[in-house]
Formats: structure tokens, C-alpha cells, sequence
């Protein structure tokens, strides 16, 4: 349990080095797998707003963007598809872990636009957001992953 040679601290000390040791040994593809779903939920269910029956988007979802949610440079109802889409297509293949670091990336550039366009007064909530996704970019989506399952398969790292 202990590295040789160390001596075992007592009291308050020892239990803190024995809840460092715990976890220091989560799996980091446990941790992925959680960050994965957790953010991937945060964008379906608000996608999942957007809609009235399958994936037709609802009529409040073209208000949405033409008032609230205006965007430069993208006529609003442009806007309405491609982020309801977004937000149904992204979030479902980081929950199976297919395309992940690429569809962290494209959901980290959503929460970009939502910054600086839509709600800039919610710098937390997307600093947040922001970091999972960074996570992810940065490590992959795991090996709890269809990612990972193709790589084992192809003979890929």
C-alpha cells in the first residue's frame, strides 16, 4: 500500500495520505467516461429544448435565435439548425466515445460562440464547460470508447 521504505504517518496525516493513495488510483478512463457523459448531457438536453416531434425543430427555437441567440455573420434559422443538430449529433458520439476528441472540439467551439455572442454573463458555467471539454481534447475519450475499441481492432495505438 505504502512505497518501501516509507514510513506511515499518524492521525489526521495518515489518513490523509491513505485518501490521496485511494485516489490516486481511479482509472483516468473511469474519470473520462463520467466528464463524457456529464458535458454530453448539458448540450443534448438543451438541443433536446429545441425540438417538438423527433428532430423538427420547434417554432419558439426560430424565435430563440432571432432574438435571443442572434448571431452575426448567420441568418437565424441557419443558426437554429446547425446548433439543434449540433447539440443532438456532438453529445450522442462523445457518450459512445466515437470521434471524441473531435466532437469535444466542435462542442468546445459551441461554447465559445455561447460566451462571447450569446451569454457572456455566464463566463463560469462556460469556464466549466470549457475545462471537461479541454480534458477531453487533451486525453481522448478513453478506453471506455468505441474510439478505443477501433484502435484495438485496426492494431492502432
Amino acid at each position: 500500500m505504502y512505497e518501501t521504505g516509507v514510513i506511515p504517518r499518524e492521525g489526521v496525516l495518515g489518513i490523509w495520505d491513505r485518501a490521496l493513495n485511494w485516489a490516486n488510483r481511479i482509472p483516468m478512463d473511469i474519470i473520462l467516461l463520467a466528464v463524457r457523459i456529464g458535458i454530453a448531457m448539458v448540450f443534448l438536453k438543451s438541443g433536446m429544448t429545441k425540438t417538438s416531434e423527433g428532430l423538427t425543430l420547434a417554432d419558439q427555437t426560430f424565435v430563440l435565435f432571432e432574438y435571443e441567440y442572434a448571431l452575426p455573420l448567420i441568418p437565424h434559422e441557419i443558426a437554429a439548425y446547425l446548433a439543434t443538430y449540433a447539440e443532438h449529433i456532438f453529445p450522442a458520439l462523445l457518450i459512445v466515445g466515437l470521434g471524441g476528441r473531435i466532437a469535444a472540439l466542435a462542442l468546445l467551439c459551441m461554447t465559445a460562440v455561447i460566451q462571447f455572442w450569446v451569454y457572456p454573463a455566464l463566463w463560469d458555467i462556460h469556464l466549466l464547460w470549457a475545462g471537461v471539454l479541454l480534458l477531453i481534447v487533451a486525453r481522448g475519450p478513453g478506453r471506455i470508447a468505441l474510439d478505443a475499441l477501433i484502435q484495438r481492432r485496426i492494431g492502432g495505438r
